[in-house]
């Protein structure tokens, strides 16, 4: 996957000083949503071991999604005197005074997977092609439902940039079929256990439903346990992340289809950009860019392990 970038509209931040040598090894502060979803705790743990591989120290704090605790961990790193922030944040809002604080103290913050509403704060936010991959995930999820039929949205947090992104391009393929209708659009807050409430609640709402398109995993893991619990296997679902036990499902014939974000690779170039600008003030990158994403059906779920390419060439 080739990492490409659009240009910042205001000066990089990068051309900023770097911060000042510490004794020692160097601070890297890892901040992440809850890790018990896998795919911040997949992201943490790659971006750990690339900073300790790198010769830093690698501080791994989870901030569950709450803007004021997050606001804390960063004021703890300020404290601590880190070297630079990887962060993947608490809402796109909420997280640009806590960035600015930083950058204040001479802390350069890396966004990754989730952006915020300002640029020049953070020196880089990198981010998968969420547009991207909600549009090639619908337009599969509208051929599994043979383009008719009533289908329910689950969708994200309302204060994650994601959610939004993710939900219009899906919309931008669907709501030109002129066969689909959607039934309901629920927020399920990428929640495994609200995928599961608010599947058994629109179910019997709308038991006519063909399909389910989720704005995450965890909510699709969701759905798709209330639907076999209700003996409701006919109905399609699609996640998206590209999360093991959303793998593990669709090669089962459970989950139908999902979306692969390139975790490893948005934790990896965080930190080795993070390494450069520490030592030299620039990165040699804008501070917006995208990865883009890919399309996990049982054709080639197998391929993919830990949100990553595993060298597998085909599917059994």
């Amino acid at each position: 996957m080739l990492l490409s970038a659009c240009q910042p509209a205001a000066p990089a931040p990068e051309e900023a000083a770097a911060p000042a040598a510490a004794e020692g090894k160097k601070l890297m502060c890892i901040i992440v949503p809850p890790v018990e979803n896998p795919f911040f705790g997949t992201q943490q743990e790659i971006a750990a071991k690339k900073a300790e591989e790198m010769g830093y120290e690698a501080l791994k704090l989870v901030h569950d999604d709450d803007a004021n605790k997050q606001m804390e961990l960063i004021e703890t790193c300020i404290g601590k005197g880190a070297a630079a922030i990887i962060l993947d944040n608490a809402g796109a809002d909420a997280t640009v005074a806590a960035v600015q604080k930083a950058k204040d103290a001479g802390i350069p913050t890396f966004l990754i997977d989730r952006e915020i509403t300002k640029e020049g704060v953070a020196v880089a936010q990198i981010v998968s092609n969420n547009y991207q991959g909600a549009t090639i995930l619908a337009e599969y999820f509208a051929q599994l439902m043979g383009e008719e039929g009533g289908y329910i949205e689950l969708t994200g947090k309302d204060t994650d940039t994601n959610a939004h992104v993710r939900s219009q391009g899906y919309h931008d393929v669907l709501d030109q079929i002129p066969g689909m209708t959607m039934l309901a659009q629920q927020t399920a807050n990428w929640s495994q256990t609200e995928g599961y409430s608010v599947m058994e609640s629109l179910l019997q709402a709308h038991p006519e439903v063909k399909g389910v398109i989720c704005g995450n995993d965890t909510m699709a893991l969701g759905a798709q346990a209330a639907l076999i619990a209700a003996g409701r296997t006919d109905v399609i679902v699609v996640g998206f992340d590209g999360s093991d036990d959303v793998n593990e499902s669709i090669l089962k014939g459970e989950i139908d289809a999902g979306a692969l974000q390139p975790v490893a690779e948005l934790a990896t170039q965080a930190v080795i950009q993070a390494d450069a600008f520490i030592k030299t003030g620039s990165t040699g990158k804008p501070e917006k860019q995208t990865i883009d994403m890919v399309l996990l059906t049982p054709e080639n779920a197998c391929q993919y392990t830990g949100f990553a390419p595993n060298g597998k060439t085909s599917c059994p």
